[in-house]
């Protein structure tokens, strides 16, 4: 009898395991906006209600019926001929005041913005500068203090500066500015540079800060100015740059994209800081944001992204190719990695930068997305 039973126990949680696989994991698609309005993106409770609402550069959208506020003039763009005013839109409480507020930047090497909650007053939010240089094409939004609060990371022309930046006492002022490397032109520094990420690459506990030609390493005291460079091969013009132990040997291994081509690939660090390239997929283009998040719940981190669609007006290898949202589940069988590819959409996409949060507070990771597609919320089912 014990046998029997033991037997019906396995076989219920073999099927509890089938039901809860991430083949099992499917989304709702709502279209918030069909305009485009940037291609950067923030979740946050802007109005205090309790609901996450939607951010994206001159606008936000209230939940759950999305209707649409302006934080600013509200510009009209044509993707099928240039850009918008919001490569990436970040939602951080900035004075303090216990009110979400919006951190924009625009195009390469524009100024970089906050915009102060009205708190629900009518009226656009007032602007104020956070530095007047904001290049690299994927700025950051990192933990690079490891207190939970993230800060703004990108590089400043014309000096060629990777920095960070923090509140200055003034709030009326520019931010404080740190320098990760001083330059003159340091590595991920130029107008259009793409590749910039954060991470623990060496295993101290500290976030370290990693661009395509190699990686700097954190200091103690973060304020510290020219932290430690290691040059290293991370391959081509990538996306923010995302750091997880792939191959779960304990160290940190290193995920990049093709911004405007085809692929996405895995770095494996080696003995002495060494890494070799391995191929994820190559299946579609313009992967130009990538965020790790565990989409099916079982520990690990998959990848979210997705094609930048008519990243340059269709003139990039696979422009004209549908604007996919997928995510890639990770699996380490036997010791050994393996992307499981899961299409989501393929008439959305994302854009320069994206979010990955649990919208509705029912305990599962949605998809917020802003690019010339329009704005749109894929919820977890």
């Amino acid at each position: 009898m014990k046998t029997k039973w033991a037997c019906l126990l396995i076989v219920l949680a073999m099927i509890f395991a089938v039901s809860t696989s991430a083949g099992e994991v499917s989304f709702t698609k709502i279209v918030v906006d069909k305009t485009f309005r940037g291609e950067g993106v923030a979740a946050g409770d802007v109005n205090r209600d309790g609901k996450l609402d939607i951010l994206s550069g001159d606008v936000w959208y209230a939940a759950p019926d999305w209707t649409m506020h302006e934080v600013r003039p509200v510009g009209k763009y044509d993707g099928t001929k240039g850009y918008s005013n919001c490569f990436v839109n970040f939602a951080q409480d900035v004075n303090g005041d216990g009110w979400v507020d919006s951190i924009v930047i625009g195009l390469p090497d524009t100024e970089c913005f906050w915009y102060e909650n009205p708190k629900n007053q009518p009226g656009h939010w007032k602007q104020r500068i956070v530095a007047k240089s904001a290049c690299n094409e994927t700025p950051i939004f990192a933990d690079l203090l490891g207190d939970g609060k993230p800060v703004p990371v990108f590089a400043v022309r014309p000096e060629g500066q990777m920095c960070w930046f923090s509140v200055p006492d003034d709030i009326e002022g520019l931010w404080d500015v740190h320098l990760i490397a001083a330059g003159p032109n340091a590595p991920g520094t130029e107008k259009y540079s793409h590749g910039l990420g954060a991470g623990d690459v060496n295993g101290d506990g500290r976030c370290d800060v990693l661009v395509k030609e190699g990686w700097w390493q954190a200091p103690r005291r973060r304020t510290r100015n020219n932290w430690k460079f290691h040059p290293t091969d991370l391959g081509e013009a990538c996306a923010n740059m995302l750091v997880y132990d792939v191959d779960g040997d304990g160290d940190s291994d290193v995920i990049t994209s093709s911004a405007h081509k085809y692929g996405i690939w895995w770095f494996e660090q080696l003995d002495g800081m060494k890494f070799e390239k391995h191929v994820i997929s190559e299946k579609y283009s313009q992967v130009h944001a990538m965020i790790l998040a565990d989409m099916n719940g079982d520990g690990i981190q998959d990848v979210v992204t997705g094609k930048r669609h008519f990243a340059h007006m269709g003139k990039d290898p696979g422009g004209h190719d549908p604007a996919m949202l997928y995510w890639f589940e990770l699996r380490r069988s036997g010791g050994k990695p393996e992307f499981i590819l899961h299409e989501i959409d393929n008439d959305s996409g994302v854009g320069t930068q994206f979010e990955v949060v649990d919208m509705n507070a029912d305990g599962k990771l949605d998809i917020v997305t802003s690019n010339k597609k329009g704005v749109h919320v894929f919820l977890q089912k």
